[in-house]
This record gives C-alpha cells, structure tokens and sequence, in this order.
C-alpha cells in the first residue's frame, strides 16, 4: 500500500508495513540482521562488469553479485550503497527496464518517520480539515469529533515501511530496530522501484486530485510495484542449487526487548486503510494478468492509458471499455449553507467503487467480526487450502457497489455553526435503476448498523453517537441522492429540492443491520507522501480531496501481511 494521508512530506511514494511476523508473505529466506554474519548470496562467478550500463548491472555490481555486508549493526555508508546497487540490478533485471540515475537512499526510525510526518501536517487549513471529516464521516469511518486528518497521520506513522519522493528524488526505508536501524531488502526494491517508475513514465504528472482518481492512477502505479515486488520475492525463494537463485536477502529485525511491531498498528483506522488497499489488492493481479498474457511491453503501454477507475481493476474486463460519467452536482443550498470550498483545491470528494465497497466492508472490522454488512467470507479472497490469499487478500467486488458508474460528495458549512456543523450532498450514477436501488438498499443497511430510524419518506435520523445526524436517501433513474444534515429540518438549507414527507401508517419505525443476503432494511419496525502524484491522496489535501497535499503523488503502499493478518483474525471469531 503505498501513499495516502495527510503528511505534506515531500511527494513520495508510500510503503506500508506488516507485523514482523508477517513482513513478507511466504517464506522467504532472509539473512537476518541480529545474527553476526556477512551477506555472501547468489552467484559466486558473476561476470565481469560491463564497459557500458545493461540491465542488471548498476554502479558495479550484478543482480547475481555477491556482496560483503554485515547487516548485524546496521549498515554503514558504504555498505548501504553495496546493497543500493545490486537491488537496483535486481530491479532492472526483474521488469527489463534501465535506471537513469541513482537516487539517495536513507534508513529511518520509526520514531523519525512520525516526526517527519507530524511537521509534514502542521500546514493543513481549518476548512481542509473540515473537508476530511465531513468525507469520512459519510463514509462512517471517522466521527464528527474526530480529526480524521489526525487519523490519517496515524494511521501512516503506523504502517509506513518506506516511501519515494519525485520531488527530492530520495528514499527513505523505515527500520523497527531504534537502536541499530536496519534494511528490508523488499522495501528497498519496491520504493526503487518507484524511483524507475518516476524516471521512465513520469508518474508524478498523473491527477490525482480525489481519493478516487489516486486510486484508480495506483491501479498501475501500486499493482506494478507490488508485483515487481513479488517477483523479486520469489527470486529470494529460490533454493540454492537453482540457476536463478539469488540467496539470502536482507531484512529488518526489532532490537531485542522492543515488543511487538503490532502493537502500532493496532490503533490503525481500517475504514481509512481499506480504502487506499483497494489498489495494492487488486492492482497487482491486474498487472499480473497483462504481463503474463502480452508481456512487459503491455504493461509499460498501461502508462499511458491508466485505468480511468477503480472500478477498472476490481473488474479488469472494464479496462479501457467502461469510462466513468461525470457527476455533477446543482447548488440548491439556501443562504445559511455553503459549499465548503478549498483555496488551490478541488471542493468535492470521489470515492469510487472501491471506496464505497470499504464503506460496506468496514462495518465487520469496526465490530471485531461479531456483526457488520458482510461476513468476513463475503469480501476476503480465500484460497484453496482455506487461507487468505496473500497476492490479493480483499475482494472489492461487492453487490451494493457493483455497477457504480460515478460519484460526487460535495461537503457543506454553514455560516453560523461551529467546526463540524456540516452537511452533504452525495451523488451516485449507476449502470442501471436495478443497481442504483440495490446500493440503497445496502446503504440503508448500513444506516441500520449505527442506529438509524426512519422519520420520514426516504428520511432517516441517527440520534446519538459519533454519527449522530439526518438522511435523506433518493432514487431516480440510475441516480441514487444522499442528503446530509445535522437536523431532518437543516435537509432542505443543503438541497433545497428535499421535502420531507410522512411515511405511510406503519412503515415508520427503525432499520435493520445484517449480512448481505440475510437480514433487510426494514421500514415498517421489523463511511507525499507518496510519491507521485502532485495532486492528492489521503493526507493533507492541499490540492486534492482525498487527504494528501500537492506535493504528494501515487506511492502509498499497503502490505497485504498486515491486512492478511487481521483478515485471519476475523475468521478466527467468527468460527
């Protein structure tokens, strides 16, 4: 997972950590750093260097080279640019494209990551704030008195392993072990990775202006990496004997006494998560996919055709065939309301189908799998020995989302509220009237999950709790409507076109959370630093909606460990 939060943390691609346990799925032989040994893999006869730069050589060493390091107290300057060069070898010898330049690497502290991001955060605006809260409030992900860019932050000093910055050309790795910091040799190659990315296909000039285009954008840019990533894995995997074995590779170890890495990330906001996994879950199998059936060459074509949604890797069939539609959305706000706008910004929000389906998914992780939407088996992809799969743990591919043709949320504020006295308009198109009814269903449903009580026609009513406010639901065409305020009576201030009416005699009464296909809403009683972009991504949306500042492009990588993981957790308490 790679980039999304509000850190204005020079554009730089994210990389997301796993518990130590769990850092890299399958067994991957590694060399660690707590043992007094020096690295002595692969090749033993590498051949000569080369008199001009080819794949699979940079800056003195071959991808099959062995080198003389000793991870055992971290690695000094000259050590680290040992490891820098054969990974970068490795990189180019992996994906068949050539480095242009070497690009500074350094090895942080946890500690020194939250310290970068925490200044990163200090330029974030009042009303960018409030633009953050009232998006994952509607998302019933983060509460009204929550600062969800806060949550954002935390939830990147969380789980960030690394990440690339275009604008400085640098990366920073991130290390558990505070007392001799340490490198993991797939996080390297991934944030190099992005550093080739950058100088081969200019990934930074993509819009990425809401979470919905940063996402779609990180179809290719995260489902790349996280595939190169894999390969490279596998090449680790390798047993001795085989020709194309490299050995052991490098990875990051806690010091001694340092407790478990989990414990961070426990305190992770999941809503928030899953919605920037979408594209490190489905993006690598849709990557994975071309290049086995075409090749590399129909990969790096991807570039320049990116997937235009979400919705085009959670269905790959749709890529280049089913275009989005552009939502627009009427001001019909009285003089009391106000569209939240953002100086040098987008004023909107865009969540896409993979957001809307984190939306529905978030409900079980929020209950600790004892209630939800979804049973966990509904949206983790389980393979055939029963176990989460670790390429491509999430299914986003969920009915009350299938068929999204489009989405706009345009927050509001009135003048004389205080911080958070804020409304919506939230507005969907659907490939047909059947689907659009269908999401009103599930949202309806949803509603039900946080308390909510039907007032009215199409009018619901959360009275207490974090979410505690009114709805009003609609259904035209292909077009589903939701209208957010404080009060049933502030629903007409924020679109003028609600007019609350009475339901029929006995259909007022309460709806009714449940699994999908089990239980249904019941009206009669029965929610930087990345590396490239330069437009948005979950952090401080300077110019984006989706959280992150100007400065931050595509880059924010998950780890598929960590949600594997917790997927494994809610499997256990469901049996």
């Amino acid at each position: 997972m790679r980039r999304p939060v509000l850190l204005a943390v020079v554009l730089a691609v994210l990389t997301l950590s796993a518990p130590v346990a769990a850092a890299v799925p399958g067994s991957v032989p590694v060399l660690d750093a707590s043992t007094d040994s020096t690295l002595e893999s692969a090749q033993e006869g590498a051949p000569a260097d080369p008199e001009t730069d080819v794949l699979g050589w940079e800056n003195g060493y071959w991808y099959n080279e062995s080198i003389d390091v000793d991870p055992s107290d971290g690695l000094n300057d000259e050590e680290l640019d040992k490891v820098v060069a054969r990974s970068m070898a490795r990189v180019e010898e992996v994906r068949g494209l050539e480095f242009e330049r070497t690009v500074p690497v350094e090895i942080y502290t946890r500690e020194q990551l939250q310290q970068e991001l925490s200044q990163g955060s200090s330029n974030v605006s009042a009303d960018q704030r409030l633009h953050q809260n009232v998006k994952y409030e509607a998302t019933f992900m983060v509460g009204e008195s929550t600062d969800a860019v806060g949550v954002q932050q935390s939830n990147q000093g969380a789980s960030v392993g690394g990440y690339y910055s275009p604008a400085a050309e640098r990366i920073v790795v991130v290390s558990e072990n505070a007392e001799s910091p340490q490198l993991d040799e797939i996080t390297l190659s991934q944030e190099l990775f992005h550093a080739l990315q950058d100088q081969q296909f200019d990934i930074g000039s993509y819009n990425q202006s809401t979470r919905e285009k940063h996402n779609a954008i990180d179809g290719i840019v995260e489902g790349d990496g996280n595939y190169v990533d894999y390969l490279y894995q596998q090449r680790c995997e390798l047993p001795d004997d085989d020709p194309n074995a490299w050995g052991d590779c490098l990875a990051d170890s806690p010091a001694s006494g340092s407790g478990d890495q989990a414990t961070g990330q426990s305190s992770l906001n999941l809503g928030l998560y899953l919605v920037v996994y979408q594209p490190y879950s489905d993006g690598p199998a849709f990557v994975r996919t071309i290049h086995e059936q075409q090749g590399w060459e129909a990969v790096n074509a991807i570039y320049e055709n990116p997937p235009a949604s979400t919705e085009q890797t959670i269905h790959p069939e749709l890529y280049g065939e089913d275009a989005p539609t552009e939502v627009t959305i009427e001001d019909r706000s009285d003089d009391r309301w106000n569209v939240l706008e953002l100086e040098g910004g987008v004023d909107y929000a865009e969540f896409g189908e993979g957001g809307i389906a984190s939306m529905f998914i978030y409900p079980t992780y929020a209950s600790e799998g004892q209630g939800g939407l979804l049973a966990p088996q509904e949206f983790l992809n389980l393979n055939e020995t029963n176990q989460v799969d670790s390429f491509d743990p999430i299914n986003y591919n969920q009915s009350w989302s299938n068929g999204w043709d489009g989405d706009k949320l345009l927050p509001y504020v009135a003048d004389d509220a205080g911080t958070n006295e804020t409304g919506y308009v939230w507005k969907m198109h659907w490939d047909s009237p059947e689907e659009a009814q269908e999401f009103r269903s599930g949202y309806e449903r949803l509603l039900g999950f946080h308390g909510a009580t039907q007032v009215g026609q199409d009018t619901y009513v959360v009275e207490q709790g974090e979410f505690a406010d009114a709805f009003h639901v609609t259904v035209e065409g292909n077009t589903t409507t939701i209208v957010n305020a404080p009060t049933v009576e502030d629903l007409s201030g924020v679109d003028g076109s609600v007019e609350v009416q009475e339901v029929q005699s006995g259909q007022n009464g309460t709806t009714t959370a449940g699994t999908n296909g089990g239980t249904t809403a019941t009206e009669g009683g029965s929610t930087g630093d990345t590396a490239t972009g330069g437009t948005s991504n979950d952090s401080v949306p300077a110019t984006g909606d989706d959280g992150t500042t100007a400065e931050t492009g595509p880059g924010f990588g998950v780890v598929v460990a960590l949600v594997a993981l917790l997927a494994v957790a809610l499997l256990a308490r469901r049996e």
